[in-house]
């Protein structure tokens, strides 16, 4: 049976890279690690590289969906049961990724969210990012009805349906988040969320600071509720062209 794979986008990881490749390696053995490397500047592909990991390197910065989707596309064309993704800085814990993958192996959940909020943990969020992630909870339980605590989670396990689902081009290419649980809800697909630990204090940019702030509020509140009311045939159609492989294929 093929083997099930992490995916960890990445933009000026040097420092980081190296360390999630090794910790994933120690705690997700049974994994492969692909590291899209996002057009960086430094030596994110060779730090990766170095420590194991299979790297795709985009020319240039294309975006953090177009990374992920271009792991997406790998995991499809090499027909893997399921993704991991997880996040290039460090601050997701590899161990969760075995726990993360459980519920789609069981047959539970089609999507697996990994959420920071529970009571055993110790993150805590900035203010402003805590009463954004609030915000698109509230939006995503009163479009689907499901209670997602923390939508905006970069620690995720996809599916093969899935993984196929999101080669087509619903998927955005700048920041996918809060809008896709919408979107699998509304094609019935099923998402849970698994308690994770996020570690804390790394020195990593947030693609979420400055002026994009409120651009992002603004687009991905936009975004649920486009989704909320797109048409199922349309989303059905593109999956299935992904399938017969007429378009968008890996």
């Amino acid at each position: 049976m093929t083997r099930p794979l992490v995916i960890i986008p990445a933009y000026n990881e040097e420092r980081h890279i190296g360390d999630v490749v090794s910790g994933l390696h120690q705690h997700a053995g049974d994994f492969d690690i692909a590291v899209i490397d996002d057009g960086s500047g430094d030596a994110t592909a060779a730090s990766a590289g170095d420590a194991g990991a299979y790297v795709i390197r985009h020319p240039f910065n294309m975006g953090y969906g177009v990374a992920l989707q271009t792991g997406y596309r790998l995991a499809v064309k090499q027909g893997r049961p399921l993704a991991v993704q997880i996040d290039g800085d460090g601050q997701h814990d590899p161990r969760d990724v075995v726990r993360m993958a459980e519920p789609i192996l069981e047959g539970r959940a089609d999507a697996v969210y990994g959420t920071r909020f529970h009571e055993n943990s110790r993150y805590r969020m900035p203010l402003l990012r805590s009463l954004g992630s609030a915000w698109f909870a509230s939006l995503v339980a009163a479009s689907t009805g499901t209670r997602v605590r923390d939508p905006t989670t970069g620690l995720q396990a996809l599916s093969a349906e899935v993984l196929r689902f999101y080669c087509t081009d619903v998927f955005p290419n700048d920041y996918p988040d809060a809008d896709m649980i919408v979107l699998l809800n509304r094609n019935g697909l099923r998402v849970c969320e698994v308690p994770v630990t996020m570690h804390e204090g790394l020195p990593a940019e947030s693609m979420h600071k400055g002026w994009v702030v409120p651009y992002y509020v603004y687009k991905m509140t936009l975004a649920v509720l486009m989704n909320r009311v797109r048409p199922r045939e349309l989303v059905r159609e593109a999956a299935e062209r992904t399938r017969r492989g007429e378009r968008n294929t890996p």
